[in-house]
């Protein structure tokens, strides 16, 4: 394949070992975002950060915990960040369906190491802000586009694997960043720059790697196929899938239906604009509205049942269940290790269960871990302090934060960043993962905000809010979240063509269109040949003339194919 350069893995790796690398890649990309996450809990945790260069707080002269004077500031200074990666997801999503998935890995790894650099050098708080404004920009770039290159160069049966693997790197970014700022915390006792310096500039190291070593990498075929360039998607899916033995004709059987979808996406919708997304105008029966809706509020909740609160405001919250200051730290990394551990159920059960069950039986365990955390640090308050009564209240309160985030790790984590990448239509997917990560930022911008003040406010009564929403979470998603778990990503067009927006009825339509349009999505799911058995070349199916997402007008056109019949059995 001339059009690919020789240097790219695309022509030494393939199949099973070519997947892995890719995934890697789009893992290397999450550590950053895990790491970048956690590393303000212990930023915000530096004397000389929060005293001497911000000036929001000032220890306490008998414990040494920080003592927050200006919570606005210190919120502000958190989830401004989130504006930026709200910005920088737009962009993203936008530059990656014009200019492909790897310039938009390479653009937003080069801008995050500007933002990282800035934070590094940070002299005040007015220059933190903007360099975490910038931080946030780059990072929502590669939050839009990394998801969609994993999940577009996976199998239908296994993507919900390797992405729940990446993400298992995601919550290694956040150990290493609890750990190595715990460790700089020794250094001249804690006093110094170095302390938070460090920890932030040490995220350049893999953002400029990744810069680096993206170019080598194949390109979406699914992206490839959109803008035209044919010849070289089918090489890649040729290279992902195998061409010999039992995988002879899966690639081959892909690829049709990605170019039928593709066809049929271009005839059904008219106006591709983040603001017809949003609205749904001129997307006809793709109703690329509703998707928008539902991953914007699936991010949302995901951070609304405690997750940001629980990783950036960690010494907080077991400040609050009674832990001493001296202790706080080492907790909150043995915390997130657990995590790490966790997110490995999910590798195995992800595409087992389906997306659905992950999410139900997450919000049930996560909501009576929050609410239990809440009792039982309001029991432990109403013993003296260093009590035998306080200590035990307090451990089973850090116990259900561990079983909280342990919980987390294993099911909510990975899904509300799987399935936006998974449900919107080729040509505009770039753009509706964007929308995904919108709602992560305004729920993280507006959590990390409040949180601060919430615990103020609040204290231990904030783990009642946590709960309570996961509650909410279990009609939201029964209602109005359809399963894609074993499903192509072309399928998901017609999962989404119902004008309904119950869970339900997009099921009955789906199985009406599947059976209305069996050359559409059914080859590459049974690996089905699409040869020509006469020529043994690829037979391409007529999309134009006979595929449609309105079952009204495919159950018309049947009726009127069955009277032309009669009247040419009567003529003949």
């Amino acid at each position: 394949m001339d059009l690919i350069p020789r240097s790219n893995v695309v022509h030494k790796l393939e199949k099973r070992n070519l997947l892995i690398a890719i995934n890697c890649i789009a893992a290397l990309s999450i550590f950053f975002f895990g790491y970048d996450q956690g590393m303000m809990g212990g930023v915000n945790g530096a004397q000389n950060y929060y005293q001497d260069t911000m000036h929001f707080g000032h220890p306490d002269p008998v414990t040494g915990s920080p003592v927050i004077d200006n919570t606005l500031l210190q919120g502000g200074i958190v989830s401004i960040y989130y504006v930026g990666t709200l910005v920088g997801c737009l962009v993203g999503g936008w530059f990656g369906d014009k200019y492909g998935r790897i310039k938009t890995i390479a653009l937003g790894a080069g801008w995050a190491v500007l933002g990282a650099t800035l934070q590094t050098s940070a002299q005040n708080h007015v220059w933190m802000i903007f360099a975490r404004l910038i931080n946030g920009w780059g990072t929502g770039i590669l939050n839009a586009i990394v998801p969609v290159w994993a999940t577009e160069t996976a199998e239908h049966k296994s993507r919900g694997q390797f992405v729940a693997i990446e993400f298992s790197l995601n919550i290694f970014g956040v150990v290493v960043a609890y750990w190595l700022e715990y460790g700089c915390s020794f250094y001249t006792k804690g006093n110094g720059s170095f302390v938070w310096r460090f920890p932030i500039a040490f995220q350049i190291v893999p953002l400029i790697f990744l810069f680096a070593i993206v170019w080598i990498f194949p390109e979406s075929p699914r992206w490839l196929v959109k803008v035209g360039r044919e010849e070289e998607a089918r090489y890649i899916l040729g290279r992902l899938r195998g061409e010999t033995g039992e995988d002879m004709g899966k690639a081959e059987a892909e690829f049709q239906d990605i170019r039928n979808i593709a066809e049929l996406e271009r005839k059904t919708a008219s106006r591709t604009s983040y603001w017809s997304m949003f609205t749904g105008i001129g997307s006809g029966k793709l109703h690329t509205g509703r998707r928008v809706q539902l991953v914007i509020w699936l991010q949302i909740m995901q951070e609304w049942i405690g997750i940001a609160g629980v990783t950036i405001y960690a010494p907080t919250i077991f400040r609050t269940a009674g832990i001493s200051n001296t202790d706080v730290q080492w907790i909150s990394g043995l915390n997130t290790i657990t995590y790490m551990f966790s997110t490995l159920i999910c590798v195995f059960t992800l595409d087992r269960i389906g997306r659905r069950w992950t999410l139900y039986w997450g919000s049930v365990v996560q909501g009576i871990a929050m609410a239990l955390a809440g009792g039982l640090t309001t029991a432990g308050q109403s013993h003296p302090l260093g009590s035998s009564a306080a200590k035990a209240y307090s451990s089973g309160a850090v116990a259900m934060i561990f079983l909280f985030t342990a919980t987390f790790g294993a099911t909510w984590l990975t899904v509300p960043w799987l399935y936006p990448a998974e449900i919107f239509p080729l040509e505009v997917r770039a753009k509706g993962n964007a929308w995904g990560v919108v709602g992560w930022s305004v729920g993280n911008g507006w959590l990390t905000l409040l949180c601060p003040v919430m615990f103020k406010a609040l204290k231990e009564n904030t783990y009642y809010v946590f709960a309570a929403a996961n509650v909410i979470t279990i009609p939201m998603v029964w209602a109005l979240y359809p399963e894609s778990n074993q499903r192509t990503l072309e399928e998901m067009n017609l999962v989404f063509a119902a004008d309904s927006i119950w869970n339900w009825d997009a099921e009955r339509n789906f199985k009406i269109l599947k059976e209305q349009n069996p050359e559409l999505v059914q080859a590459a799911q049974r690996g089905h040949s699409v040869l020509d058995p006469e020529t043994g070349l690829p037979a391409r199916s007529s999309v134009g003339r006979n595929m449609s997402l309105d079952v009204n007008a495919m159950q018309s056109r049947h009726h009127d194919d069955i009277i032309d019949e009669k009247q040419t059995f009567k003529h003949g």
